[in-house]
């Protein structure tokens, strides 16, 4: 989800509710304890020189159980944001706290929002020489064409 899109959003809703993909959902009481553009530049293992920006947003379980953050005051914040750190519309990171830090593309249900799992990924599969799909094999194609470098019984084994 870009930052335009949860602008648009927040303007419609009346409570902001962030849920994992497990369904549980992060604690009303939560904070946004930061939002930020962040800039990496990096080499994949294919040698090739990449940029990324992403929007990043920080949500924090605060032991604060009389203040609940509105869809407004998210907006003013993203706003002031915006104003201040000349934010793009990039594509939206959350960092949410669990084990240990996690990072969550973000999407919306019509509801709420959804911390969506990230995955890695290699991003230069050609040069890797590593299948784009795992090759499948009959299991008793396996066994005819292999033969066994132990007998049964001889203790090798």
């Amino acid at each position: 989800m870009k930052l335009s899109e949860i602008k648009e959003i927040l303007s419609t809703l009346e409570n902001v509710e962030f849920q994992l993909e497990n369904e549980t959902f992060v604690p009303e009481h939560f904070h946004v304890t930061e939002v930020g553009q962040i800039t990496k530049s990096f080499i994949d293992c294919g040698g090739v020189i990449r940029h990324e920006k992403t929007v990043n947003f920080q949500l924090w379980n605060a032991d604060d159980y009389e203040h609940r953050l509105k869809p407004g005051k998210l907006l003013h914040i993203i706003r002031l944001s915006e104003e201040k750190l000349a934010i793009e519309d990039a594509e939206i990171e959350v960092e949410y706290q669990s084990d240990t830090i996690g990072k969550y593309d973000l999407a919306f249900n019509g509801k709420n929002f959804i911390l969506k799992n990230k995955t890695t990924a290699c991003l230069a599969q050609d040069a890797c020489g590593i299948p784009s799909e795992k090759q499948k094999k009959n299991l008793s194609e396996l066994a005819a064409s292999q033969t066994s470098c132990c007998a049964p019984d001889s203790g090798c084994c």
